[in-house]
């Protein structure tokens, strides 16, 4: 895991939404796609949030300011939700998203989805331009490598470590005195 890069686990094939989209449509996508969570982009690409089930749930099981379960919080439409008929991805996401990038390691990517207890994490170019999704089960297959191409990645690593540490011998002789 600790030469493993995101590019090279990542899902480049990402399957995303936009603020405006609406609830009856995320949740339709949701079993569609077989996912649990989408990254919400601007109309630029770029990830502004990241809306999930359980960021649905609350609005379809209560309802716009029905009362809630003990303990739940009542869900209250945003102004905006109420004018068009009904939550959007800009209503329920989860703002900021927590991004990484494409050359991050993915131990980084690891660490931070445990950290912060997240089961995706968006990948995002320099702009901020969602470039592919990262998911525990991705993090995992690192684990899953063959014994071989994880030799070859650890001799290649060490061969590259040694060529940047042994000086190149001049090509001029020094003649003993």
């Amino acid at each position: 895991m600790t030469h493993a890069y995101v590019k090279d686990i990542m899902t480049a094939n990402v399957v995303a939404v936009t603020t405006d989209a609406p609830y009856r449509n995320m949740a339709a996508m949701f079993r569609l796609h077989r996912v649990s969570g989408f990254p919400v982009v601007d109309d630029d690409g770029k990830v502004v949030g990241v809306v999930s089930e359980t960021d649905l749930l609350p609005a379809g099981a209560l309802g716009p300011a029905a009362g809630a379960h003990p303990g739940w919080p009542a869900w209250r439409p945003h102004r905006r939700a109420v004018r068009t008929g009904g939550p959007t991805a800009g209503d329920l996401m989860t703002r900021p998203a927590v991004t990484i990038g494409p050359d991050e390691l993915a131990r980084r990517a690891a660490r931070l989805m445990y950290s912060r207890k997240l089961r995706r994490l968006p990948v995002v170019d320099h702009d901020g331009r969602l470039v592919g999704i990262l998911s525990r089960a991705d993090v995992l297959s690192v684990f899953t490598r063959p014994d071989e191409e994880i030799r070859r990645e650890i001799v290649q690593d060490v061969i590259d470590r040694l060529r940047r540490a042994t000086p190149i011998a001049s090509s001029r002789h020094i003649r003993a005195r």
